[in-house]
């Protein structure tokens, strides 16, 4: 049973930093891309972040670009997401989550993505 489990949100001032991890156990980790995803209140769950099974290759949401990272370990089954200058529209609840297709070339689409954490708050004050 494939379970990701997201880790590292919290409330911080608008210019400050965080960064979420995303354990995952059960079934193969090193040869399936992961992403993060985010939804704020009221609004449609979104694309962060992405990164293929070697992590050679990186996507990220116009929004995030230049102040996010994405990075993975695979010895230790972990993803990150690494959110510098965070700003009040950040505020959301950041999921992470497993590609369905192994080797398969990062995407943005939501339905690329099998297996999904339950999430983590982030909230950022003005």
């Amino acid at each position: 049973q494939v379970q990701l489990v997201e880790s590292g949100g919290g409330l911080v001032q608008a210019g400050g930093s965080l960064r979420l991890s995303c354990s995952v156990s059960g079934g193969s980790f090193s040869f399936y891309g992961m992403g993060w995803f985010r939804q704020a209140p009221g609004k449609d769950r979104e694309f962060a972040a992405g990164i293929t099974w070697s992590g050679s290759r990186t996507l990220y949401a116009d929004s995030v670009k230049g102040r996010f990272t994405i990075s993975r370990d695979n010895a230790k089954n972990t993803v990150y997401l690494q959110m510098n200058n965070l700003k009040p529209e950040d505020t959301a609840v950041y999921y992470c989550a497993k590609a369905t297709i192994r080797l398969a070339a990062v995407t943005t689409s939501s339905s690329s993505y099998e297996y999904w954490g339950r999430g983590t708050q982030v909230s950022v004050s003005s």
